[in-house]
């Protein structure tokens, strides 16, 4: 049985932190708007400062382990509560935990202020922190099936570790082979949790039956990406065999077109928090197979390609997470704002332009990248703006969380 937190004591609570999604939905959003301006002003020369592991290593650590990770958090201290009937984390501990992300944040941007080995340890602290603040109601309840959350932080720990391990050993470890680890590694959670609420909020948004379940097909499709992210991140052990590599994409993509399509995309196109999250999970699909094809043959630019994946797929598929999750979870109907679509096709559009530009128009790449950020920028502030406010304020119908 749902153990309802106590409203009168909720009440006395901010409510920005009064539950996870909270805090970290919108920090999280607020951080890649301005990551994304400060690399653009980086990358075009008008900027100029030294991050930790400088830009190009910025760019990829913060976008992920800022970003991503801080998303990932929310979402996860969020959904605790449903699986397990346990109050989450709020409160003190909430301002705590969300105090150590963003202080991680301003270290790696300026290393300076404390040095170099203590804002490593500073960021590699967050995500162990939310691990065991995950692992305490779900162990307690005996969900072990919930429980797997849990060692998949652990696995975004090591691929944190082996970030901040190519600033000290670069001949040893790649920051670039590290950083396709860690996307990988998100790309997992988003296959994982897609196939667990996607079906479900398609026939509750249509009024039609839920999609069956294909456990044989689920799993084929998480265990190729599984296998990818763990070639990758053993990467400076056992070395990587592109053509392997690109066969296993290619079949991930194909497992997650398959599932997408049994999903019945078409009936979601006359709403857009459904039709979004379809969209951007077929965007996660076709950049799987594309990136496989890029590691089979030089001529398709595999650094341009992992856009695909990390903009319109991931990206996208955040956004029109966020934008579903933080209506229901302040207690309001799951009916975006208008503008709201907007946002989910530019986020989309982005991906396209940043992947496909510098490809097909080399010269123009630096033009590429500057509308692609700009669109990325538009897409989230338009969250910002229109969902900041319902984050910011107590849920509509009273009730706790």
């Amino acid at each position: 049985m749902m153990q309802v937190p106590d409203t009168e004591k909720t009440q006395q609570i901010a409510p920005l932190f009064r539950l996870g999604f909270r805090p970290f939905f919108l920090g999280g959003t607020l951080f890649s708007v301005f990551t994304m301006l400060i690399w653009l002003l980086l990358y075009s020369g008008v900027l100029n400062f030294q991050p930790l592991g400088g830009g190009y290593w910025w760019h990829i650590h913060e976008m992920i382990f800022g970003f991503g990770c801080a998303i990932i958090a929310g979402f996860l201290l969020t959904a605790v509560q449903t699986w397990t009937g346990l109050p989450a984390v709020q409160g003190k501990t909430l301002t705590a935990l969300f105090i150590l992300w963003l202080i991680g944040r301003v270290l790696v941007m300026s290393p300076g202020l404390l040095g170099t080995a203590f804002t490593t340890l500073v960021d590699l602290a967050f995500l162990p922190t939310v691990a065991f603040i995950l692992a305490k109601p779900i162990l307690a309840v005996k969900q072990y099936r919930n429980l797997f959350f849990v060692p998949l932080l652990a696995f975004f720990t090591i691929a944190n570790v082996q970030m901040h391990a190519s600033i000290y050993y670069p001949s040893s470890v790649s920051p670039q082979t590290a950083g396709y680890a860690s996307v990988m590694l998100v790309t997992l959670l988003i296959s994982i949790m897609a196939g667990r609420v996607v079906p479900m909020f398609t026939a509750n948004g249509t009024k039609t039956a839920k999609a069956s379940a294909l456990p044989w097909l689920d799993k084929l499709t998480n265990g190729s990406l599984a296998l990818i992210t763990i070639l990758l991140l053993l990467h400076p052990f056992i070395g990587m065999n592109n053509f392997y590599i690109g066969i296993i994409f290619i079949f991930a993509g194909i497992f997650q077109t398959i599932r997408w399509f049994r999903w019945r995309p078409w009936i979601t196109l006359e709403i857009p928090l459904l039709w979004s999250l379809h969209l951007t999970i077929k965007v996660l699909a076709f950049g799987l197979i594309l990136l496989g094809l890029s590691y089979l043959t030089p001529k398709i630019p595999s650094n341009h390609i992992w856009h695909l994946l990390t903009i319109g797929g991931i990206g996208g598929v955040i956004l029109a997470m966020i934008s579903r999750v933080s209506l229901g979870h302040t207690g309001r109907p799951l009916q975006a704002p208008k503008l709201m679509s907007l946002a989910f096709l530019t986020i989309v559009l982005a991906s396209i332009l940043r992947s496909f530009g510098p490809w097909l128009m080399p010269t123009k790449t630096l033009l590429f990248i500057d509308i692609s950020a700009s669109l990325w920028i538009v897409s989230f502030t338009l969250f910002i703006v229109f969902y900041g406010p319902m984050l910011l304020k107590a849920r509509t119908d009273g009730r706790p969380g």
